[in-house]
């Protein structure tokens, strides 16, 4: 068994050039668990959480991230995924696309457990991969940014003592990038579908505030990028305007992008001569912390 996990995990790797996602084939996603993930209800796809490993071909920092595509934790956004991937690999990170598991079949802490157990998994085999392991950052979009912001403010440093050598390494992200994130599970800020796939129906008052990631920002959050637009009817914009107000009160390094207008959803906005200039600001963003050269 051991055996064909490592061959798996092996045939997934795929070393990338080209700018052009649709140029680019997909690696074969390997699980993130040998056996069962904690919590699984079955062994189908929707309950097996896996990692797609993309690779610069060349000028690799050494540095790289778990991605997690937004979809309301009711679906996985293809072009929040592979896209992102693609541009990482172009600017010579590691990407590692994350299928997490999703409501309503699965509520929390489901997805924090798949997304810590991406970031461990990228720690625990950071040689294997020429990766940094002081250099792993995780990016989220709207659901997927909520994610990322839960990982970013709930991680933990590990089991010394777990039999899983992946157990015992840190879960906390060095960076996160929250692009249009969920962040509030509050009423009359939480987007509905996102707050009702993974907190069900009537979530008490405890959970709400334990899932609103605003309120758990501490000094230990690792420093953070945002970029959302002002009229933004999906995900409001004081999601990403309270979490940058917890971070500053925190005084974690943080930057934070507002433009006036665009539609919820638009990933790296290729189309769009003004939000396409977000992913540049992440770029230099990242170059002041050492992720790019």
């Amino acid at each position: 068994m051991k055996l064909l996990v490592i061959l798996a995990w092996a045939s997934s790797l795929v070393l990338l050039d080209s700018a052009n996602p649709q140029e680019v084939s997909r690696p074969a996603p390997a699980p993130l668990w040998t056996s069962s993930a904690p919590g699984a209800v079955g062994s189908g796809p929707e309950d097996t959480p896996t990692i797609s490993l993309y690779r610069p071909a060349t000028a690799a920092t050494g540095a790289a991230f778990v991605v997690c595509p937004g979809g309301g934790y009711s679906r996985l956004a293809d072009h929040e995924g592979h896209n992102v991937a693609v541009w990482l690999n172009g600017i010579g990170v590691s990407a590692f696309v994350l299928k997490y598991r999703l409501g309503p079949r699965y509520r929390h802490p489901a997805p924090l457990q798949d997304v810590t157990r991406a970031i461990r998994t990228v720690r625990a085999r950071a040689n294997e991969w020429g990766v940094d392991p002081g250099r792993i950052g995780v990016i989220g979009f709207s659901a997927g940014g909520h994610l990322a912001s839960t990982v970013a403010t709930q991680f933990d440093a590990g089991n010394p003592g777990a039999a899983d050598p992946v157990e015992r390494v840190s879960g906390r992200p060095d960076v996160a990038v929250l692009a249009y994130p969920v962040i509030s599970m509050e009423e009359g800020i939480a987007h509905a579908g996102s707050r009702n796939n993974l907190l069900g129906p009537n979530p008490s008052a405890e959970l709400v505030q334990a899932l609103s990631t605003d309120r758990r920002v501490t000094a230990r959050t690792p420093p953070t990028f945002l970029f959302h637009t002002a009229d933004d009817v999906g995900v409001v914009v004081e999601n990403s305007l309270r979490f940058a107000a917890a971070l500053r009160a925190a005084k974690v390094p943080n930057e934070l992008h507002v433009f006036e207008t665009g539609r919820h959803g638009v990933g790296l906005a290729p189309d769009n001569p003004v939000l396409s200039a977000w992913p540049r600001l992440l770029e230099s963003w990242l170059r002041t912390r050492g992720f790019v050269r």
